[in-house]
């Protein structure tokens, strides 16, 4: 498996926290032994108005140095911006898209290939299937600039952070709706324990079209420091042959400090995929 960290407990994420220059970040998860590295595109690390040229290529080379992959970024929801892409406002809506296209842009200028789609929320006085329709017409309209760009779009269902995208199923009609061969899925092992349903019928269910996970335990702690059983979910994703990353968001009620939550995070994944332990049993 290629393991991944989610940059948000190192960059004040969702409100006031300790936070550290991204390429700080790229240093320090380095040592300690990832792959990748999975940005969130605001500030202090990422907002891509807040980059100017000589800064977006001191990361990149601060990213070969360290033999870091861009695994995916994602967007801030939330804040002044908003950043909903189902508003029933034309003028949030097309701010988001813009605010997407930049981050599109952004991901592959530092060689990444996914992109996450938080689908929106539905306010008040606003029928589900018209915020659904707003959120396709955005996902389409970003997905078309990503192709361009070899971008892989991915639907996350966050239940536990929205009312639109919920449910695996969810995020396959969407992805269905929009159809374009970079749309895929993705999801949240954190999302999926609030639902209080099964992780790794989440794999079996997207199948071949689940691009990217994140993975955390409940509460957003580290796994194996929950309730969760990750055994049968590394198994399931043997079955379905999964090559993409696995990215660790964790941490945003700061409970430990984030070297030792990414630390926690990667030794206790492959401490389980390294054993002997029959999955099927």
């Amino acid at each position: 498996m290629k393991y991944s960290f989610n940059t948000w407990v190192y960059s004040s994420f969702p409100t006031w926290l300790p936070s550290y220059p991204l390429e700080e970040v790229i240093r320090r998860l380095a040592r300690i032994g990832y792959q990748g590295i999975e940005i969130g595109a605001a500030a202090p690390h990422a907002y891509p108005k807040h980059l100017d040229s000589e800064r977006r290529k001191f990361i990149s080379k601060v990213l070969k140095d360290n033999n870091i992959e861009v695994s995916a970024m994602l967007p801030a929801p939330g804040g002044g911006q908003g950043v909903n892409v189902a508003s029933p406002y034309p003028e949030e809506r097309n701010d988001a898209i813009a605010y997407y296209i930049d981050v599109v842009r952004l991901c592959a200028e530092w060689g990444g290939k996914v992109v996450i789609w938080v689908g929106g929320w539905q306010i008040f006085g606003t029928r589900r299937k018209d915020a659904f329709s707003w959120s396709a017409e955005s996902l389409y309209k970003v997905a078309k600039e990503a192709l361009k760009e070899e971008i892989t779009i991915v639907v996350e269902p966050t239940p536990a952070d929205s009312n639109l995208i919920e449910t695996a199923d969810d995020a396959l009609e969407l992805m269905d709706e929009v159809s374009l061969p970079n749309v895929k899925v993705m999801f949240d092992t954190y999302h999926v324990l609030y639902r209080n349903e099964v992780i790794s019928d989440y794999v079996y269910r997207m199948g071949n079209n689940l691009a990217h996970i994140h993975v955390s335990d409940t509460d957003r702690l580290p796994p194996g420091s929950g309730q969760a059983d990750f055994r049968p979910f590394l198994q399931a994703l043997k079955d379905i042959n999964y090559d993409g990353w696995l990215s660790f968001e964790i941490g945003f009620d700061r409970r430990n400090d984030p070297d030792s939550l990414a630390k926690k995070a990667i030794e206790y994944m492959k401490e389980i995929e390294a054993s002997s332990y029959n999955f099927t049993k």
